[in-house]
């Protein structure tokens, strides 16, 4: 099992399910450091490089209440991303409660997380399953994540759909987005395409109505 943790955390009762979890992994207190601050936990890095005394596993979060003390790196993903420049085989898990599928998805293709679990119920067991999976190389997601992964990320939206939210979900009536889509040269842009287009849109996304289809496609990182 790992041998030296870093857990970046600043809220108490987050830190304290991670604490149990090493302790029923049978993990030495003194093998575990645990830090509020994204900055504590890079100059950590940094010495422990210095030292030639390297963590085997970061266990951070994805957001920072800001607070009295200024901070250089001020979310989960920003740590992540600096953290990689310098120890680019370190393993990292993230414990957060982001639940959009396209964030959770840009963390694994892009900043090569190793695991992700979600805050909340049963968070404990799959934080060990998560730990465990890791350290035989493994990446690790939970089961209602991937199925969200799946579902939306087998949806690829064209120019003019995207368009389409984007121009909702920024106040234009729907009966005024064929007026711009024919500024922007974009077809087909009469009326009745652009009901058909929501209609399909909202059948796609299982979305009750318009505003519930830009909430979900916000959700999920689409706009």
């Amino acid at each position: 099992m790992f041998k030296k943790i870093l857990s970046v955390e600043d809220f108490e009762s987050a830190s304290i399910s991670v604490q149990k979890v090493l302790k029923d992994l049978k993990i030495k207190e003194e093998n575990t450091i645990f830090v509020n601050y994204c900055d504590d936990a890079i100059n950590l890095l940094n010495k422990s490089i210095d030292d030639n005394v390297v963590y085997d596993l970061l266990i951070t979060d994805l957001s920072f209440e800001p607070d009295h003390k200024e901070q250089k790196i001020k979310s989960g993903a920003e740590l992540i991303s600096e953290v990689r420049k310098i120890l680019p085989d370190l393993k990292i898990l993230v414990f957060s409660s982001e639940k959009r599928p396209a964030h959770i998805k840009v963390l694994f293709d892009e900043l090569k997380i190793n695991g992700f679990v979600s805050k909340g119920r049963m968070d404990v067991k799959e934080l060990k399953k998560a730990i465990s999976s890791i350290y035989k190389d493994i990446n690790h997601l939970s089961h209602d994540n991937v199925l969200n992964l799946r579902r939306k990320d087998a949806v690829e939206l064209t120019i003019l759909e995207y368009t389409l939210l984007r121009l909702l979900s920024e106040g234009v009536l729907q009966k005024n987005i064929p007026d711009l889509l024919k500024e922007k040269n974009l077809k087909p842009n009469s009326l009745s395409s652009v009901e058909k287009a929501f209609s399909q849109l909202k059948e796609t996304f299982e979305a009750k109505s318009n505003e519930h289809l830009i909430a979900i496609c916000k959700d999920v990182g689409f706009i």
